[in-house]
């Protein structure tokens, strides 16, 4: 049963920017003539990696070119997630790696950034050695100076949490770009504490970016050729903002509009949503606008009421099975649901996991993100709840889950074969060069021949057949 829960508990469809945390993202090389090299490996989630081209930007003016050589860096950066135990175990197991470059290269700097550093802070520096500087998810603009500070032989930390800082003026360097898809934060932090959920302790309040900022942003990712942004956010549906002279007031399906005039060539996603701010105004919206794809990321964490309130997830099993209703009904059938679900939370009753078996069969998610509850230190349900669920009942909730996930993915995916598929091609497929992967309205992966199409080209695709995570098909005039 390990091997199952390791290997399947995604349905594997996802974008490699929503890899599982002990996935990693490096900086590409920027070879513009400066002093210093920057190396950037970005673990978690796409928070990070968003992060991670805002520090970038911040180095780069501190004369710093970005290397994806380990062994050529000045500058070594481990950008990190805090959601789960193996997430951190898999840093700190990286930063044991790490020390032989640290060896051979005394002046080399190691720094911590994102939610762990906050999570942990000094204590960081105390129990890895070679770790120079800790930054957390609002200082980065501290950094220049942090690096000045290792540089006349100090240690530095600065882990200061901001109820103002978006970074809105900043225009990210864009790491592993493949020139077609980017992501845009459109605002940071998250003011729902979910009792499972260390989010708000290592990123702080929310807050929402200049609109005009986010407009400006992807206008300059259209006029370089990008077909596809993603609107980042903790919780995007909260977004809110309002001009100073309170002329303008902006919320998230005003927001999604205005992305979605720029251009109609310009593919429009967002993540993530919480299932008790979706207005039918969005749905709306999205109806509106044939570029705003017709998928949306909405965890239901647990299908049943009580489970619901001890995750303080602030809404019931029915008032989410509303929410997908409105979806069905507004936006149709064909629209791409997905979700997040914790299998074994405290005091979890085998009825109650049977309600998120339950749910799943309701909503019909076309890929989900599952795991078993792991208590993380700090987090509303470590300090009130206990965590008594044994391990092996957690495994087995989550393999029954996963294995109707795998159920209901191929059942939606039988429901795209004979239909024409509009997909922006992205590369080559992991097992062909003589075939082209992209995606689908639905964020479902379609793989196809070649032929003389290339990446960045929509194509229409007649689906011909499907696995648990694909589409197959051909490209058609």
């Amino acid at each position: 049963m390990d091997t199952l829960i390791q290997s399947l508990d995604f349905i594997d469809n996802r974008t490699p920017e929503e890899a599982m945390a002990c996935d990693f993202k490096v900086t590409e090389e920027t070879n513009t003539g400066k002093n210093r090299k920057l190396y950037i490996e970005s673990y978690g989630c796409q928070m990070n990696y968003s992060d991670s081209e805002i520090v970038s930007s911040i180095m780069a003016e501190d004369g710093f070119d970005t290397t994806s050589k380990i062994e050529e860096a000045d500058v070594i950066f481990l950008n990190t997630c805090s959601i789960r135990e193996k997430a951190e175990k898999t840093v700190r197991d990286r930063l044991k790696q790490i020390k032989q470059y640290k060896k051979k290269n005394r002046d080399l700097q190691v720094g911590i950034l994102g939610c762990m550093a906050e999570r942990l802070k000094k204590s960081l520096l105390e129990e890895e050695k070679i770790v120079d500087l800790v930054v957390g998810p609002d200082a980065y603009r501290d950094l220049p100076n942090l690096i000045n500070q290792v540089d006349e032989g100090q240690r530095a930390v600065n882990v200061i949490l901001s109820r103002e800082e978006t970074y809105a003026d900043i225009n990210p360097v864009r790491l592993n770009s493949n020139g077609i898809s980017a992501f845009v934060s459109i605002m940071r932090g998250c003011d729902n504490m979910c009792s499972f959920c260390v989010v708000p302790f290592t990123r702080g309040r929310e807050r929402s970016r200049d609109a005009h900022s986010v407009i400006r942003e992807v206008q300059s990712l259209i006029d370089a050729g990008y077909k596809e942004v993603t609107l980042l956010g903790q919780n995007v549906d909260s977004y809110k903002w309002a001009s100073e002279d309170g002329t303008e007031f902006v919320n998230f399906a005003n927001l999604l509009e205005m992305v979605a005039k720029l251009s109609p060539e310009l593919r429009v996603r967002f993540s993530t949503s919480h299932p008790k701010d979706i207005t039918d105004e969005v749905l709306h919206t999205m109806k509106k606008y044939d570029n705003i794809c017709k998928y949306i990321h909405l965890p239901v964490q647990s299908g049943n009421t009580r489970v619901l309130e001890l995750m303080n997830r602030t809404y019931t099993r029915e008032w989410y099975m509303n929410r997908v209703n409105a979806i069905r009904e507004i936006l149709g059938e064909e629209c791409g649901i997905s979700s997040d679900m914790i299998a074994g939370f405290c005091t979890e009753t085998e009825e109650e996991h049977l309600d998120t078996l339950s749910m799943m069969d309701f909503v019909q998610y076309d890929y989900s993100y599952m795991f078993f509850y792991s208590e993380r230190p700090g987090t509303l349900a470590a300090r009130k709840l206990e965590d008594d669920i044994p391990l092996e009942v957690k495994k087995r909730r989550l393999a029954e889950i996963i294995e109707k996930q795998r159920e209901t993915s191929l059942n939606r995916n039988k429901l795209d074969i004979g239909k024409v598929h509009k997909v922006l091609v992205e590369g080559f497929s992991k097992k062909s060069d003589a075939e082209l992967m992209g995606r689908n309205d639905q964020n479902k992966v379609v793989v196809f021949p070649k032929k003389n199409f290339q990446p960045g080209q929509y194509v229409n695709v007649f689906v011909t057949d499907c696995s648990v995570g694909t589409l197959f098909g051909e490209a058609i005039d």
